[in-house]
C-alpha cells in the first residue's frame, strides 16, 4: 500500500512513485497535475483595494536542489477586471510537513519576471504584494500531498528528508520502504 503513498487527491488518480530502498520518488508531471487543480487563485491585498490573481502554474524539476515554478500574474483594483502584469518565475527548495502530510515551498525566491507589456517592470509595490503572497503560499499551500488514508497505513515510517533528484521529488524515510511494500505493488501490478 505504501506504493500508493503519493496521491493526487484533486483527480482521484494515484501517482506512480518509484520505490527504492528508503526512498519514494515522484516525477514532476504528478506535481504539475496536483498544482493544476489548485489554480487560478485570487487574493485580496491592501484591505481589498487590490486583487492579485495567480494562474497557469508551470512546474519543472531542473538539476540541483530547487524546483522551478512559473505562473501568470494579474492585478485588479477597486473591483475592476484583472489586468495582466506578466509571468513570474521562482525557484524554491522543498519541505515536508508531517502533520499536514504535504510538500511545501521552502525559501522561495523570485528569479525572473517577463512583463505582459513591453517595457513594463515589476514595480516595488507589486513585488511586495507578490512576496507577501509567496510567503503565505509557502506556509499554507502544499504543492503536493500524501493521501491521508494512505499516510495512516504508513505507521511508524517517518520522513527524514525531501529533495530533488534526477528530475523527481525524492522522499527519504527512516525505514526501507521496499521491504514494507508487497512485491505486486513494486512491480506495478
Amino acid at each position: 500500500m505504501l506504493a500508493l503513498a503519493l496521491a493526487i487527491p484533486t483527480t482521484g488518480a494515484w501517482a506512480t512513485p518509484q520505490i527504492q530502498g528508503h526512498q519514494i520518488s515522484v516525477q514532476g508531471s504528478d506535481l504539475q497535475q496536483f498544482l493544476g487543480g489548485r489554480f487560478p487563485q485570487t487574493h485580496d491585498a491592501l484591505g481589498g483595494l487590490v486583487e492579485m490573481t495567480v494562474s497557469n502554474p508551470a512546474l519543472s524539476l531542473p538539476p540541483g536542489d530547487r524546483l522551478k515554478m512559473a505562473f501568470d500574474l494579474a492585478l485588479a483594483t477597486a473591483g475592476g477586471a484583472p489586468a495582466p502584469v506578466g509571468n513570474v518565475t521562482l525557484t524554491s527548495a522543498l519541505r515536508y510537513d508531517t502533520a499536514k502530510q504535504g510538500f511545501y515551498l521552502d525559501q522561495p525566491t523570485i528569479d525572473d519576471f517577463r512583463p505582459a507589456n513591453a517595457g513594463a517592470k515589476l514595480d516595488h509595490s507589486t513585488r511586495e504584494l507578490l512576496n507577501a503572497w509567496l510567503a503565505d503560499y509557502a506556509r499554507k499551500e502544499p504543492i503536493y500531498r500524501i493521501d491521508p488514508a494512505i499516510a495512516a497505513v504508513m505507521g511508524n515510517v517517518q520522513v527524514e528528508s525531501v529533495g530533488i533528484q534526477n528530475g523527481r521529488v525524492a522522499v527519504t524515510f527512516n525505514q526501507n520502504i521496499e521491504q514494507l511494500v508487497p512485491a505486486a505493488a513494486l512491480s506495478g501490478k
